[in-house]
C-alpha cells in the first residue's frame, strides 16, 4: 500500500506517538489540572510541557497563548466567531477550505461583510489584491497558509503588512504548514494562527490548537464555548486567565501526548530534511505525471511554491474512476473530489468535479513514486 493522503491526515506516524499515548493511559491518565493527586499532576505536566514546546515551535515566548483545540476547524471556529461581530468586515481569500468559509458564511448571514480577494488559477494570492481590497479598512484577514487543493504557498508576510496598516488583524490557517514549513508569529507578522495536530505535526487526530502572538489583545476574543476549566470554580462566570478561558472541559490528554511526540520526532529529524524530503518526492511526482498524455496538473510549476500536495485530472477519466482505480488495481490511496474546499476549486477552474489529490509525506519513499507515476499512466493508456 502506498499512502498518498497526508494533506487529509498522515500516516504512518512516528513510533513515538503511539508509545507516548499508551504511556499517558498507562502512568498518567488523570484529569490534568482538576485534581490534586499524583495523576492529576503527572497529566498536567505532560500537556503543559507540549504547549509549552508548541510556543516555541511558533515563535510565541508565552505558552499559555498556545489554546488546544481539537482540530484546526475547531481552532478556526474559536477565532472567527470569538472575533467578529455584525456590522464588521472581514477579508479572505479564494482558496479558502469549508472551515474557514463555512463559519463566515455564517456570520455573514448575521451582519458581517465578507469580501474574498480572488486568486490566481494556480491557487496564488497577490498581496497588492490585499492592499487594494483592505484600503477601505476591515476588522479582520483570514488566509491560508497554503492550500490543500494546489499546495499553494501564500506569502503570509506580505500580506500581514496591509492587514496591519488597514487596522485588521491576520487570522492564518496553516494546517497544511504546521510541521511542513518554519511559522514564526512574529517574524510573519501574525496575531493568530489555526493549527491541526494530524497532518504535518504527525501527532493523532483530536488534536490542535489557536496560537496568539504575544502581542495580541487576549480580551478581544471571547469563547467559542464555556464550562469547567478547573481554575477558580467558586465562579459561574468563564475565568480570564489563558488558556482556560479557551479550554472549556477535559482535555484530550492522551492525544495531546501523542502530538508531542510527533512534534519531538520532527525536532530530532529537523524540519529542514523532511521539507527537502518532501519537495524532492513532489518533482519527482510532477515530471513523471506531466509526461503522462492527457494528464492536466494544477498549482504553481515550481515545487518550492508549494507543500506536498499534486492535483491533476486525466482527461477521459473522472476523477472518481481514477481514484478507485488507483486503489483497487494499486494499492495507491489519494483523495478525489473537492477536498472540503469549493472556493478554491472555482478559482482554478475545476468545479465541480474537483481533481486527484496525491499528497506524500515523511515516509513515502522515491519507488514508491515511481510506482504511482507509473500506475496513473496504465489507466491513462488502457
Amino acid at each position: 500500500m502506498i499512502y498518498l493522503d497526508h494533506a487529509a491526515t498522515s500516516w504512518p506516524k512516528p513510533p513515538g506517538v503511539a508509545a507516548a499515548m499508551a504511556d499517558f493511559l498507562a502512568t498518567a491518565g488523570g484529569n490534568p489540572g482538576r485534581s490534586g493527586h499524583r495523576l492529576s499532576i503527572a497529566a498536567g505536566r505532560i500537556v503543559y510541557d507540549v504547549r509549552e514546546a508548541l510556543a516555541e515551535w511558533f515563535g510565541v515566548a508565552d505558552p499559555m497563548r498556545v489554546l488546544f483545540a481539537a482540530n484546526g476547524t475547531h481552532a478556526l471556529n474559536v477565532a472567527i466567531q470569538g472575533l467578529l461581530r455584525p456590522g464588521q468586515r472581514v477579508v479572505t481569500g479564494g482558496m479558502e477550505h469549508n472551515s474557514v468559509m463555512r463559519p463566515l458564511r455564517h456570520l455573514q448571514q448575521q451582519g458581517v461583510r465578507v469580501d474574498v480577494v480572488p486568486a490566481a488559477a494556480d491557487g496564488s494570492l497577490a498581496p497588492a489584491d490585499f492592499a487594494v481590497a483592505l484600503h477601505r479598512g476591515a476588522d479582520l484577514v483570514v488566509v491560508n497558509h497554503a492550500s490543500n487543493v494546489t499546495g499553494t504557498i501564500a506569502d503570509v508576510a506580505a500580506i500581514a503588512r496591509p492587514a496591519h496598516a488597514a487596522g485588521a488583524l491576520l487570522l492564518v490557517d496553516a494546517a497544511q504548514t504546521a510541521g511542513v514549513l518554519p511559522i514564526d508569529l512574529r517574524a510573519l507578522g501574525v496575531d493568530l494562527l489555526a493549527f491541526t495536530g494530524h497532518k504535518g505535526l504527525l501527532g493523532p487526530p483530536g488534536t490542535g490548537g489557536l496560537v496568539l502572538a504575544d502581542g495580541f489583545d487576549r480580551t478581544r476574543l471571547e469563547p467559542l464555548m464555556r464550562g469547567g476549566t478547573g481554575s477558580g470554580s467558586e465562579h459561574e462566570y468563564q475565568p480570564a486567565d489563558l488558556p482556560d478561558r479557551h479550554e472549556s472541559g477535559t482535555p484530550n490528554g492522551v492525544g495531546i501526548a501523542g502530538l508531542g511526540a510527533g512534534l519531538a520526532w520532527l525536532r530530532e529529524r529537523g524540519l529542514g530534511a523532511v521539507r527537502e524530503h518532501e519537495l524532492q518526492l513532489c518533482r519527482r511526482l510532477r515530471e513523471g505525471l506531466a509526461a503522462i498524455p492527457g494528464v492536466r496538473l494544477f498549482g504553481p510549476l515550481e515545487a518550492e511554491s508549494c507543500v506536498a500536495v499534486v492535483s491533476f485530472v486525466l482527461e477521459g477519466r473522472s476523477v472518481g474512476e481514477v481514484g478507485h482505480r488507483l486503489d483497487e488495481q494499486h494499492s495507491v490511496l489519494c483523495r478525489v473530489g473537492l477536498h472540503c474546499a469549493p472556493a478554491a476549486h472555482r478559482s482554478i477552474g475545476t468545479f465541480p468535479a474537483g481533481t486527484v489529490r496525491l499528497a506524500p509525506g515523511p515516509f513515502v519513499t522515491m519507488a514508491q513514486i515511481d510506482t504511482v507515476v507509473a500506475a496513473v499512466a496504465e489507466i491513462a493508456s488502457s
